[in-house]
This record gives structure tokens, C-alpha cells and sequence, in this order.
């Protein structure tokens, strides 16, 4: 069985998103307010004739409209993993969506500077549009890159503390000890020591991009595999579909909760909440009469 997980780790997973969140604002606002300042100290050192407010209106403007478009870069290397073997594979991918960023980027930098240049009763000029997009792409091709860097390294860290899961592979020799078809047990990978997770002790499972969670005591461990692959793994018996992105362990559930909509709420025997779906509700209900 895996260890239990640090004290830390859990309560990082439950405040993850505006973690996340959080530190991607200060990390552009930082870098925003940074940018200004050296700017402003460059065009004082070279005599450059400019309002004070100029070099603040450049990089905030700059900066905001990447962090708004962190989404679709972390969408886009979700994607589009950054693994060995599939590298080559992806290059074009991520090309074709570093040239769509910097459009997305400089078409929503230059109308934020144009308003705020009018609101100050100047106009703003962007320069010859050809000359000036290359030179944002090759700057914005530098930050995507760095950006997706970022994301698939702290994905990494992630799953390499959280754990990571896999089905057991076959034997070099000899026959497997289980059914490959409907395992047993899991394979679990976690901070360099592999541990045997029982398919019983896994109380539901979440999709998550290109993983899926296999929830077991308030702790996920991802494994790659899509929801369609790993139900058809699963002892239907015990493992039943509830919405399109939960299958629950039946042996965890205490109650169905129905609502006035149609859907429900399957009550997990810690009193977790897992939604069910309209679509899956009449047939949880069969496979728990039988």
C-alpha cells in the first residue's frame, strides 16, 4: 500500500487551482512592474523624450494580455505533452500555436494601448505591422516556450509527489499473477519507491486531461489513460459510470442523493459529493438493485 500522504501535500491539492492562480497574477504582475522600471531607467539613460506613464502602459499591457492567455497555453501543452518520443511529434503543434499566441497577444496588447493612449489624449502608433509582429513573435515564441517548459516540469513535480499509477505490465517470463483485463491491483509511483494499490481501495475516478484520478482516502494518484480505457478495465460489477467525467466504486457509495433536475448526487461513505448525470442515473440504479 502507498504511505500516507504528507500532511503538506493534501492540503496543497484541495487549494491547488488558486494556488495556481495566485502565483501565475504575481509572477506577471511582478515581472510587469519590473519590466517598467528597467525600461523607464533605459529611456532616461539615453535622453528618450517619453511620458512616465509610457513605460507602465507598454508592459502591463504586455504582460496581462500573456497571463490571460496562460489558459491556452496550458490547454495546448496538455494537449500536447512534453515526453520523450513524442517530441518530434508535437514541434508543429506547438509552432502553429506559438504563432497563434503572439497573434492573440499583440492584436489585444495594441487595443488595450490604443484606449489607454486615447483616454491620455495622445494616439498610439504600432509601427510597421510586418517588421513589428515578427520581432513580438520571436520574443513571444521565447516566452511560450518558457511558459510550456514551466507547466510540463511542474506537472512533473506534481505527479512525481502526488504519485503516479499504472496498470501492471506483464512478466518478462512466465504468465501474469492476475487478469491484465481486470486488475487487482494498481502499480503506483511515488517520490522514486513503487507501491501496490488494491482496485478495491480506489473509491472513484475523476477524469483529468489525459489522466484520470484514482481517488483512494482524500488522495489522487493520476494515471494516464483516458475514462472509456480504464472502464473497460474495471470489474463493471463494482465500478459503474456516473457522469461523463466519475465512475464510483459501489463498495464506497452510502447514498444516492436525487435533485428536481433529472440528475443526483452520489454520497460517498466520507460524505463526499460525486455528481451523477442524468444520462447514467437509471443505469446506477439497476447495477445497485442487483
Amino acid at each position: 500500500m502507498p504511505s500516507e500522504p504528507s500532511e503538506f501535500l493534501p492540503v496543497y491539492l484541495r487549494w491547488r487551482r488558486p494556488v495556481e492562480v495566485a502565483a501565475w497574477i504575481a509572477l506577471f504582475a511582478l515581472t510587469a512592474t519590473a519590466n517598467s522600471v528597467i525600461v523607464t531607467l533605459d529611456l532616461q539613460r539615453t535622453h528618450t523624450p517619453f511620458d512616465p506613464w509610457e513605460p507602465w502602459a507598454w508592459e502591463w499591457t504586455s504582460n496581462m494580455t500573456i497571463l490571460a492567455l496562460v489558459p491556452l497555453i496550458v490547454l495546448a501543452e496538455r494537449r500536447m505533452p512534453l515526453r520523450f518520443g513524442m517530441l518530434l511529434r508535437h514541434l508543429a503543434g506547438h509552432v502553429a500555436a506559438s504563432i497563434a499566441f503572439s497573434i492573440a497577444h499583440v492584436t489585444i496588447m495594441v487595443a488595450l494601448r490604443t484606449v489607454i493612449y486615447r483616454a491620455m489624449g495622445f494616439g498610439y502608433d504600432f509601427g510597421p505591422l510586418p517588421l513589428e509582429f515578427f520581432y513580438e513573435y520571436l520574443k513571444d515564441a521565447r516566452g511560450y516556450a518558457l511558459i510550456v517548459a514551466l507547466v510540463a516540469f511542474y506537472r512533473l513535480l506534481l505527479l512525481r509527489t502526488q504519485g503516479e499509477a499504472s496498470l501492471l505490465d506483464a512478466p518478462d517470463d512466465g504468465p501474469s499473477l492476475e487478469a491484465t483485463d481486470k486488475p487487482q491491483r494498481f502499480l503506483v509511483k511515488k517520490m522514486g519507491k513503487e507501491f501496490l494499490l488494491p482496485a478495491n481501495d480506489i473509491e472513484w475516478i475523476q477524469a483529468w486531461g489525459n489522466y484520470v484520478n484514482l481517488r483512494v482516502r482524500a488522495h489522487d494518484y493520476p494515471m494516464r489513460s483516458t475514462m472509456a480505457a480504464i472502464e473497460s478495465r474495471l470489474d463493471a460489477s463494482r465500478f459503474v459510470r456516473v457522469h461523463r467525467s466519475y465512475i464510483v466504486n459501489l463498495d464506497h457509495v452510502a447514498q444516492i442523493e436525487p435533485s428536481d433536475s433529472g440528475d443526483a448526487t452520489v454520497r460517498m461513505k466520507d460524505q463526499a459529493p460525486v455528481p451523477c448525470s442524468r444520462r447514467y442515473r437509471d443505469a446506477l440504479k439497476r447495477v445497485v438493485a442487483t
